[in-house]
């Protein structure tokens, strides 16, 4: 992420959070829209031109979304007057404040395990994985896929996540639009995501004690994902964003042979 991108995406965020009457269907909106700017060069191209006033790239805004409700034409009008590194990364400005809008919206609703629980699913299907990632998949019909498979199972707001998703993936596969997207809610709520793999699953003891030790270096709460992993023999390994710790005995053996052949 360009520094550019980095400005405008907290920018953005901070128009977010002050815009007011969020609802559902406004994070609806904010994924259309980032559709139908991913879907024409010519829009995002002209919408990210640094060489273009602000002035002009509001104005862009106000025509083509004219139709669109006052908080989201705001919003909208917000991410056009920034400088973004590229037009991708203003695509995905668009799509990160339509997350967060749903998980606003949501109010005591745990749209991030609810998103890691379906991507345990979708890790444990390979067809539902297929079915969802192909690119030559309907776009309707894989949110409708998606709404049929999770709907009677979880809140509005994660169904619209995730199915606003996979009908634009964008080359990036199923499991890492659910990871961005349970990453960006976690944000949004103030929490950091440690996914946790282990052979057995973890108590609660062992899990307070794993959050607080991982509170005392990251700061701020922790939200912990368990995947079980066969793989993993005694220990565990934590992920946190790009750092990953491994205390697994797996990690051991195999750095001892490396070792060893050396």
């Amino acid at each position: 992420m360009g520094s550019a991108t980095t400005q405008a995406l907290a920018a953005s965020t901070d128009a977010l959070a002050a815009a007011s009457a969020l609802t559902l269907d406004s994070a609806a909106e904010l994924f259309a829209a980032a559709r139908a700017i991913g879907d024409s060069g010519q829009l995002s191209g002209a919408l990210a031109d640094p060489s273009a006033p602000a002035e002009a790239r509001t104005a862009l805004v106000d025509g083509v979304f004219a139709a669109a409700s006052a908080p989201v034409r705001a919003l909208l009008t917000a991410v056009a007057a920034q400088r973004w590194s590229s037009a991708s990364d203003l695509v995905d400005g668009v799509e990160e404040l339509a997350i967060r809008a749903a998980a606003i919206a949501s109010t005591g609703v745990d749209v991030s395990g609810e998103l890691f629980g379906f991507s345990r699913v979708v890790a444990a299907n390979p067809e539902l994985e297929l079915a969802l990632g192909s690119r030559l998949g309907d776009a309707d019909a894989k949110g409708a896929l998606v709404e049929r498979v999770l709907g009677a199972s979880a809140a509005p707001g994660t169904v619209l996540i995730v199915s606003s998703l996979v009908r634009r993936p964008r080359e990036r596969r199923v499991r890492q639009l659910l990871s961005r997207a349970i990453r960006i809610v976690s944000a949004q709520d103030g929490r950091t995501v440690a996914t946790v793999y282990t052979a057995a699953p973890l108590n609660a003891a062992q899990e307070t004690r794993l959050r607080d030790a991982l509170a005392g270096r990251y700061g701020g709460e922790i939200s912990i994902n368990q995947v079980i992993d066969s793989t993993v023999v005694g220990g565990l390994r934590v992920q946190i964003a790009d750092d990953v710790i491994d205390g697994s005995i797996s990690a051991r053996l195999a750095d001892l042979r490396q070792k060893l052949a050396s």
